[in-house]
């Protein structure tokens, strides 16, 4: 009896591990911004069938780029205070399990963005899963300490992927948003870098608090809100969004700026993990105010 009722219990754990594999909050903040792009594609509301398909494979392809990197990161989580209780990482799961799990959503999202969406959208999730789990995992992020700029492409693209879904081309203002996670992205991550400094230089991982010190990290993150305020500023300079999303994006942005200073110049110990908490409020909020933006321009024509 006592073996009948452990069953349910060890599949019930093994799920969890695999559903840990997906980073489904990444994965979840990856898919909003791929939503907030199909809806700003086109004046109305999106084909709802059409929505679902490119959600539910840019969220598998995001799901496998996740799994991959377990895969390929196994030996460092396994070293670090932050990921050592991953599922590859702890043996868990096996290698061989999640390399199949990871294939196996890879190819249900490819074959339902190539059937059901378009051609150009299973590529170019295709591409970015490649850029994240291959490029930015296998090769930059163990070889220069500007890995996470140059990798945050990948993570970057899901906007577009968004735009492409509705309407099958690659469009000047999708590749704005792109240019918008792009410079987020590095003062997103190097506050993390910095809380978690000791932990990359023990499995001599290259970020930039561990070369270049922590710093000179905390002036690139500082002078990378300044840039991404800039960058934040074009949707509306161009006439992609109106006064809602100025107004929006100017409040969001200055809060960044003002969690970089003190960062800078008047940090606490917690001061690193909390700005690294507010980037990804930020990031969610900012494309939140581009779809406010987007319907309430729209209703004012």
């Amino acid at each position: 009896m006592l073996k009948v009722l452990a069953l349910p219990q060890h599949y019930s754990q093994q799920w969890r591990d695999y559903y840990q594999l997906t980073k489904p909050k990444v994965v979840a903040l990856l898919v909003l911004t791929a939503w907030v792009g199909m809806m700003l594609a086109q004046p109305g509301l999106p084909k709802l069938g059409l929505m679902v398909a490119a959600t539910l494979g840019i969220g598998l392809l995001s799901a496998a780029a996740a799994a991959m990197n377990h895969i390929v990161d196994q030996r460092i989580d396994a070293q670090m205070a932050r990921t050592y209780n991953r599922p590859v990482a702890r043996g868990r799961l096996s290698t061989a399990q999640a390399v199949k799990f990871s294939v196996l959503l890879a190819g249900a999202g490819f074959l339902l963005l190539f059937i059901a969406v378009n051609p150009l959208t299973a590529w170019l999730t295709l591409a970015s899963l490649f850029g994240y789990a291959v490029v930015y995992t296998m090769f930059l992020k163990r070889a220069t300490p500007q890995n996470i700029v140059i990798g945050g492409l990948a993570g970057a693209m899901p906007p577009l992927l968004g735009w492409t879904a509705m309407t099958a081309e690659v469009h000047a203002h999708a590749l704005l948003l792109v240019m918008i996670i792009f410079t987020w992205t590095p003062p997103h991550f190097w506050a993390l870098a910095i809380h978690r400094r000791d932990d990359y230089a023990k499995v001599n991982m290259p970020m930039l608090p561990v070369t270049h010190g922590i710093e000179f990290t905390k002036s690139a993150i500082f002078l990378y809100t300044l840039v991404l305020f800039l960058v934040c500023l074009l949707p509306y300079l161009v006439g992609m969004t109106g006064a809602v999303y100025l107004v929006g994006s100017t409040v969001l942005n200055l809060g960044f700026i003002w969690y970089a200073w003190q960062l800078k110049f008047n940090a606490k110990p917690e001061t690193a993990m909390a700005t690294f908490k507010f980037s990804i409020w930020h990031l969610m909020l900012l494309f939140l105010v581009l779809l406010l933006d987007h319907y309430w321009f729209i209703s004012a024509l």
